[in-house]
């Protein structure tokens, strides 16, 4: 039973019955990994900052759940501008998709502790699909088509952009990380009967925004969202609350719309190194066969410009 919901769920996923978008990789801990989603924060923690995320989607589910990596380095550069590099490499089902991706920002000070930073993204998507690799019933399986239309390395380009506000208090920022909408497949048959196999890349909007409210001087309290809409595809809308204690424990919580509840907890281990660790309980029925998500994260700086850092990096 496992199997069979995980095979329908990666067929409307890839698009295989004439689906209408797939979303790009979600994140439980989005406020630790923005320049995956926005170009104009690459150089903005005024740092040398790398950061690593792991995230296995619907532990148990069965074999090919859905499990996504990132990688992103970051630095200023000059007065004004900031340089970074962004990976992504999204598995479900067949298909493995990775994403390489230069970021470049631009900031204006609008006032001392205030910026407003535009930014550019450019790379290139490597798809690779293999259909052996679904569990499929013997006649549909048997079916030429899924030996002549797996994809290997089928590389597009990509283009994003987006816009990055922030204060040493509040954040906010508007991004769409491709511009570009590209088809994956053409038509084809499965089980002799055509099918549109129009798996596309389309445009997807990310609006993300934060704040640090000051509670006492060992307590602070950080809410933030993250609202994600591409065509085709519901709107997903996130609402988290951190809190952080004497600067260095953070625990909070979160909710995914119509999706999962989330709880996370972060380490300031020194000051360079933050560990965060965040748990997704499904409110959907696939609960019902998995135990849940879990992400694990990692940022490390190194900070190359301490006359500007004036302030706790809170985001």
């Amino acid at each position: 039973m496992k199997h069979s919901y995980l095979t329908l769920i990666i067929l409307i996923l890839l698009g295989t019955f004439s689906s209408n978008a797939q979303q790009d990789p979600q994140y439980t801990q989005y406020m630790y990994n923005t320049q995956v989603v926005n170009p104009a924060y690459a150089g903005n923690r005024e740092a040398l900052s790398f950061g690593l995320l792991y995230r296995t989607q619907w532990v148990n589910f069965g074999d090919g759940a859905p499990n996504t990596g990132t990688f992103t380095v970051n630095s200023p550069m000059g007065e004004n501008m900031g340089i970074g590099l962004s990976v992504v490499n999204d598995r479900i089902g067949p298909a493995v998709e990775t994403n390489f991706n230069i970021d470049y920002s631009y900031s204006i000070n609008t006032s001392e502790s205030a910026k407003l930073s535009f930014g550019l993204k450019a790379g290139l998507d490597i798809l690779d699909v293999d259909f052996a690799k679904l569990n499929l019933p013997g006649d549909v399986y048997s079916d030429p088509y899924f030996e002549q239309n797996n994809i290997d390395n089928k590389l597009q380009p990509q283009i994003g952009a987006g816009v990055y506000f922030n204060t040493d208090k509040f954040y906010a920022g508007l991004s769409v990380p491709n511009f570009l909408t590209t088809k994956h497949f053409d038509k084809g048959s499965i089980a002799n009967t055509t099918v549109e196999t129009t798996a596309s890349e389309r445009m997807h909007y990310f609006l993300i925004a934060g704040y640090v409210f000051d509670i006492s001087d060992n307590l602070k309290f950080k809410p933030a969202t993250l609202v994600k809409m591409v065509s085709g595809s519901p709107l997903q809308a996130d609402v988290s609350a951190n809190f952080l204690l004497y600067d260095k424990l953070t625990l909070g919580a979160a909710y995914r719309w119509s999706a999962a509840m989330s709880a996370m907890v972060g380490f300031q281990a020194s000051d360079a190194i933050f560990i965060g660790f965040g748990y997704d309980y499904q409110t959907t029925d696939i609960e019902t066969y998995s135990d849940g998500s879990y992400e694990l994260m990692l940022r490390f700086d190194i900070f190359n410009r301490p006359e500007r850092v004036l302030t706790p990096r809170f985001f």
